[in-house]
């Protein structure tokens, strides 16, 4: 099993940065798939980016793309979102994720999810 655990998250103004980093414990397979969630008050939890822990493909969300980047280090055993032009409508608790089957990144579903972290809370205010 993996374990998560966020950091990076707070209070910002429209169009300012956030890194988020996310520190994997636990087993990981060569098909494991990591990435990011974020759950708006009231309305569902959505995929924001996943990228695969081997190799370096990445997945984006439209409404994120050219905006954030995922990245990690296999070594230290991380995985980051920087976010970069916040908006308001980015808004919400940002959760960590692990699929051990690598699904997340085509799927971009919260049911392939195996593991996730506690959530951190980014707010952007207008």
């Amino acid at each position: 099993q993996v374990q998560l655990a966020e950091s990076g998250g707070g209070l910002v103004q429209t169009g300012d940065s956030l890194r988020l980093s996310c520190l994997i414990s636990g087993r990981t397979l060569s098909s494991t798939g990591l990435g990011w969630f974020r759950q708006a008050p009231g309305k569902e939890r959505e995929f924001v980016a996943a990228i695969t822990w081997v190799g370096r493909i990445t997945y984006y969300a439209s409404s994120v793309k050219g905006r954030f980047t995922i990245s990690k280090d296999n070594t230290k055993k991380t995985v980051s979102l920087q976010m970069n032009s916040l908006e308001p409508e980015d808004t919400g608790v940002y959760y960590c994720a692990a699929d051990l089957r690598g699904r997340l990144g085509v799927r971009r579903d919260a049911g392939t999810v195996d593991s996730w972290g506690q959530g951190t809370q980014v707010t952007v205010s207008s």
